[in-house]
């Protein structure tokens, strides 16, 4: 299988591309590359068709942030990887129909004869979740499983939407295409529009008796058990995208996707920033003064033991390298840090013994900072305003 090059590549944008530089990149590459220019050019052919793909995607802004974030290899993809047409192979049709509005016409390609183009089918609509996740969930990555009410295939016509026995009629508007095509005069001389049919919505044909049970869709409600995969690494606020587990699409047409938005739950220990784990350590005064062995948690649930030197400042900040969180899918960097940022604890109530101990050393120029130290605070203080 051919490498896939990158989308905005493809279309010839950059990664900031606004969405009408993008719909005008694909509008001129698809007019270049379209069938009727380009009769029996294969080549010609799958650069309309790898056009279209990038289009598909970029245009849409929940598709975009997922290729964004996981490029090819994005969750619900598979081994095959990014697939934004849910795993149903591409044709000519398809394009037509989801994209040929672009181009000025109800459905179909203006000033090219309108293009060969069949019935067409139905495609189900979306459906959208939300899954909070724990940051143990989150740093290994889980598979949650939903109940999803959702159209589904019709039990009785198993989706034909005809009764058993009931033939389907050639629709007498379109005479099978699924396209009425409009002649208009302009300044540019004779051009031809095609738009889906509006007698059989573009598939050609006609029920003659519906089906009683759904009415004649070929869809009815049910519920459907959905395993989602989720990724190591995802964040609050991104979406992933489930191809062919949405709605039915009426008639035995494509199933619609399942975008799943991500949410987190707050964590007792950590904090996170981008990939890096943030923990407060809280360290005792004598340990904070002669130095000591600590136990550092860890999002993996163990404990990592560490040696603070004698004389730790409070704000001092340690940092485990590839302790933190994964970069979603390998993107990006590997493994966040987990960044342990030093308080140290000053008791609000003494006993008399323990008073009596520290006033001992009150008058002791170890104990109290010498004006390299309270620079170092002061400029600690102005960084953390900055």
């Amino acid at each position: 299988m051919a490498q896939k090059r990158d989308y905005y590549e493809v279309l010839g944008v950059d990664k900031n591309a606004t969405e009408d530089q993008i719909k005008k990149a694909y509008r001129t590459i698809a007019i270049k590359y379209h069938p009727d220019r380009n009769p029996g050019n294969k080549e010609a052919e799958e650069k309309f068709k790898e056009a279209a793909e990038a289009y598909d995607v970029l245009h849409d802004p929940q598709k975009r942030q997922q290729y964004d974030t996981f490029g090819f290899n994005g969750p619900g993809a598979g081994g095959s990887g990014f697939d934004p047409f849910g795993g149903a192979s591409m044709n000519m049709d398809d394009i037509f129909s989801m994209f040929g509005d672009i181009f000025g016409g109800h459905a179909g390609f203006s000033g090219f004869g309108g293009g060969k183009r069949g019935p067409q089918k139905h495609r189900g609509s979306d459906l959208r979740l939300k899954v909070r996740l724990s940051l143990q969930e989150i740093a290994h990555g889980v598979n949650k499983k939903f109940k999803v009410r959702k159209d589904i295939t019709c039990s009785h016509c198993h989706g034909s939407g005809a009764e058993a026995g009931s033939t389907n009629d050639q629709c007498p508007t379109c005479h099978g295409s699924g396209v009425i095509t409009h002649t208009t005069q302009s300044i540019f001389g004779m051009m031809q529009t095609q738009g889906v049919c509006p007698t059989c919505g573009g598939e050609g044909t006609v029920i003659k008796n519906k089906c009683k049970h759904c009415g004649g869709t070929g869809v009815e409600k049910g519920e459907e058990v959905v395993e989602i995969k989720i990724p190591a690494g995802v964040a609050e606020g991104m979406v992933i995208n489930v191809p062919g587990k949405g709605n039915a699409g009426q008639h035995k047409g494509i199933n619609g996707d399942i975008q799943v938005f991500i949410e987190e739950e707050e964590n007792e220990n950590f904090v996170r920033d981008n990939n890096d784990l943030i923990y407060n350590l809280l360290l005792d005064f004598p340990t904070a003064a002669l130095g000591g062995e600590v136990e550092i948690p860890t999002i993996e649930g163990t404990r990592l033991k560490v040696k603070m030197e004698a004389g730790t400042q409070p704000g001092k900040t340690l940092r485990l390298r590839g302790k933190g969180l994964p970069a979603v899918q390998g993107y990006g960097r590997g493994n966040g840090d987990l960044v342990v940022n030093v308080s140290v604890y000053v008791p609000k109530t003494l006993s008399r013994e323990e008073k009596e101990a520290i006033e001992k050393f009150r008058q002791s120029d170890n104990f109290k900072g010498d004006a390299a130290t309270k620079r170092s605070i002061f400029q600690k203080f102005k960084n953390y305003f900055s």
